[in-house]
């Protein structure tokens, strides 16, 4: 049974995420963590950079074929990253 003063561990992280002022650092990684889940292996494999700095997401990409395809959608591409993370954390895509 639980205690009026209990709270949930995904709270209980949450707050230290914030205290520790870590929260974007967090979403950042997991952003990137995620790239290959969310691209796929063909771009994943393809992928020999990628960093966030200042809201921009950095991409080295082997292929220019798959570049160009990346460039057409890319505002798609933040959406569900950010949709991903649960925040803007990305406003941008810079190819390297």
């Amino acid at each position: 049974m639980r205690k009026p003063n209990d709270v949930t561990l995904k709270d209980a992280i949450s707050k230290m995420l914030d205290v520790y002022r870590i929260r974007r650092k967090f979403d950042e990684t997991s952003i990137l963590s995620v790239w290959p889940e969310i691209m796929g292996t063909a771009v994943a494999n393809r992928t020999k950079q990628i960093y966030i700095h200042d809201k921009k997401l950095f991409l080295r990409i082997e292929s220019s074929v798959i570049k160009n395809e990346l460039i057409l959608v890319r505002q798609g591409i933040i959406e569900k990253l950010n949709e991903h993370a649960g925040s803007e954390v990305i406003t941008e895509m810079i190819f390297l």
